[in-house]
């Protein structure tokens, strides 16, 4: 097969090393473990280890028109894999020449600016043109082309593997205590965006978010959470409340909003980054008969978020 027209400039010139792949969307403790599993067998071996962390998501590209909601943007996933130890982590783009590929042409395109002497793999992963890189033919190729394969079983928590599935599924369903202890707090990021100043209006001002990927959203309600937007100031750790919803007081059919209020913070910030944890679900959004209502319920979400994280 012809090798595809990607520049092999884009790939660094590593040489022999510990390779490990996938989209490792929101780098959960499943994630961890392979990740550590890759660098501890680099350091073994003298070798550097590389991880490939494709983008977009696969699934959008196997199946046209599938949206995956993200844990993370792929940003932030490659810095908390550099944050790991990993010598080289290498943002791939995933594409249909890409996806054209059996697994043994595939690894060929990364030689020799990659090449593999071992691959770390888990037991149900295979990756190639109709999934024809399982850890079976991967041994059998391995053992003529070079390189050695090391299957990490997955991680078991509360009885079943981790996942980015399982965990996109949890910050669906709102069990944000599922998603911390499966890998992070549930995570979003996005520009402040000028809105309408409903919210300073009502004597909470809020920072719009608008996003650059599709996040992953817990059901509409108030949520506590912790902020950092570092070019203000803000953070790490800044306490939040949260409001996913339509704003259904004030629209029938209101656009879907995700507003931070940064409790005991006055200040612009407009055009900025802002990093948002997730910690507790308050309530599920209401519509209340008037603007007084929701002012009152907002003064009792506000208590609520300051008892839950410390702040009295």
């Amino acid at each position: 097969m012809s090798q595809p027209a990607l520049d092999r400039a884009l790939l660094p010139e590593i040489g022999p090393a510990v390779l490990t792949m996938g989209v490792f969307d929101g780098v959960h403790r499943g994630h961890v473990a392979l990740l550590d599993a890759t660098r501890q067998a680099g350091v073994a071996r003298g070798l550097p280890s590389v991880a490939l962390v494709f983008d977009p998501h696969t699934a959008e590209v196997v199946r046209p028109g599938t949206v995956v909601p993200r844990l993370a943007p792929p940003r932030v996933n490659v810095e908390r894999i550099r944050e790991l130890g990993i010598t080289h982590v290498i943002p791939f783009l995933f594409d249909d020449e890409i996806r054209s590929l059996d697994a043994d042409a595939f690894l060929a395109f990364l030689n020799p600016e990659i090449l593999v002497r071992r691959l770390v793999m888990t037991p149900d992963s295979a990756f190639g043109r109709n999934r024809g890189g399982t850890v079976e033919h991967m041994r059998s190729f391995g053992a003529t082309a070079g390189f050695e394969v090391a299957v990490v079983e997955p991680l078991v928590v509360d009885g079943a593997p981790v996942s980015s599935t399982r965990l996109r599924q949890a910050v669906a369903e709102g069990d944000l205590d599922t998603v911390a202890r499966l890998g992070r707090p549930a995570y979003l990021e996005g520009i402040v965006v000028e809105g309408d100043h409903r919210g300073r209006e009502l004597g909470y001002p809020t920072a719009n978010l608008r996003f650059g990927y599709t996040p992953a959203l817990p059901p509409l309600g108030v949520y506590t959470g912790r902020v950092s937007m570092p070019e203000r100031g803000v953070g790490p750790a800044h306490p939040a409340l949260v409001s996913i919803g339509t704003r259904p007081t004030f629209h029938d059919e209101g656009q879907l909003l995700v507003e931070v209020h940064l409790l005991d913070y006055d200040g612009d910030l407009y055009g900025a980054l802002l990093e948002l944890e997730l910690l507790h679900r308050l309530r599920g959004e209401v519509r209340f008969a008037s603007a007084e209502e929701l002012v009152t319920q907002m003064h009792a979400d506000e208590a609520d978020a300051r008892l839950r994280l410390g702040l009295g």
